[in-house]
């Protein structure tokens, strides 16, 4: 067990909300298609933010919330699917937008895609344990509508954009505040199946052959869900023996908003109830890296987890990778 606690979430939203009608006309889909099939209602889409902004921007909800400043900080950790550019980390940016101290933090990234802020969470936790660091800011920040394939309109509809940020510190003396277990695999038979092949060194953006097709985002989506659903029940079976828990000791299950058939799933075969499951995939959609630390930030700030409860967050990402941390919050 880490004696870490969450001081603070917070989160961020684009303006602009796009509805399912605008995506079926602008896809000639069917009324209601969109609901029927991926569960979401509606989304938010970037229109003038920069990644960095959107988590600095959700950065100073979760310093406010822990009754912190950014000078406190010394560790950023941006923990998203791409990065704002190439070079340098997009965390580094994020020190930068919250005029954080020179020189008074170290600021990397991680990308593990929607699994990377619970890889974040795990990498800080295990150096504030050790007392490599005092706090740590973790932000996942993600503007999915730009490389939205519309030739494939099952995910072009399924992706919103958000921001959110947790401050983890120690726990405080009698705390009961730490992660209790984590534990991630990946199943890389299934990494062809959650791809944008363009922008590395295979295909570079100054290659003349790299097309504007392979900057895309390409997911099968059938292929995704079956084998996710296939390693999930051994995997959270192996999990909760593990933590030492029951799937009816769990207070709160923040499962990473993929798909309305992804997150009914863990009540339909995984022994959870589904008022245990936290879910606000109808009004954010898809928020990739985002996703868990938003249903997070939205849940506490609604009183539905509170200090001392039990949580699981769980999820799976490209590679194909599996997820969960558990947590006394």
């Amino acid at each position: 067990m880490l004696p870490v606690q969450i001081a603070g979430l917070g989160w961020y939203l684009p303006e602009r909300i796009v509805t399912n009608a605008e995506l079926e006309s602008a896809y000639s889909l069917e009324p209601g298609w969109v609901a029927r099939t991926t569960g979401v209602r509606e989304r938010r889409r970037a229109t003038h933010e920069t990644a960095a902004g959107m988590a600095a921007a959700a950065a100073r909800r979760a310093l406010d919330a822990a009754g912190m400043v950014a000078a406190e900080v010394d560790l950023i950790i941006a923990a998203s699917s791409a990065p704002q550019q190439a070079i340098p980390c997009t965390a580094a940016y994020v020190q930068r937008e919250l005029a954080a101290p020179d020189g008074a933090s170290a600021c990397f990234d991680v990308n593990a895609t929607c699994l990377s802020f619970l890889i974040a969470l795990q990498t800080a936790a295990h150096l504030l344990t050790a007392g490599s660091y005092r706090a740590a800011l973790l932000v996942s920040s993600e503007i999915a509508g730009r490389s939205l394939n519309p030739a494939e309109p099952g995910s072009a509809v399924l992706f919103g954009d958000a921001a959110a940020a947790a401050v983890l510190l120690r726990a405080p003396t009698g705390s009961p505040s730490s992660v209790v277990w984590e534990q991630f695999a990946t199943y890389s038979s299934g990494a062809d199946l959650t791809v944008v092949r363009g922008g590395g060194t295979l295909h570079h953006p100054n290659d003349p052959a790299t097309t504007p097709e392979l900057n895309m985002f390409h997911m099968h989506g059938t292929g995704v869900y079956r084998q996710a659903a296939r390693l999930a029940g051994p995997f959270i079976e192996r999990f909760l023996a593990r933590a030492g828990w029951a799937p009816e000791d769990v207070d709160a299950v923040v499962p990473h908003q993929a798909s309305g058939h992804a997150v009914a799933l863990l009540s339909a075969r995984h022994g959870f109830r589904p008022e245990q499951v936290v879910s606000n995939l109808a009004e954010r959609g898809n928020c990739i890296a985002a996703s868990i630390p938003l249903a997070l930030g939205e849940a506490v700030a609604a009183g539905r987890i509170t200090r001392g409860q039990r949580v699981l967050l769980l999820g799976t990402g490209a590679g194909l990778t599996l997820g969960a941390i558990g947590l006394i919050f």
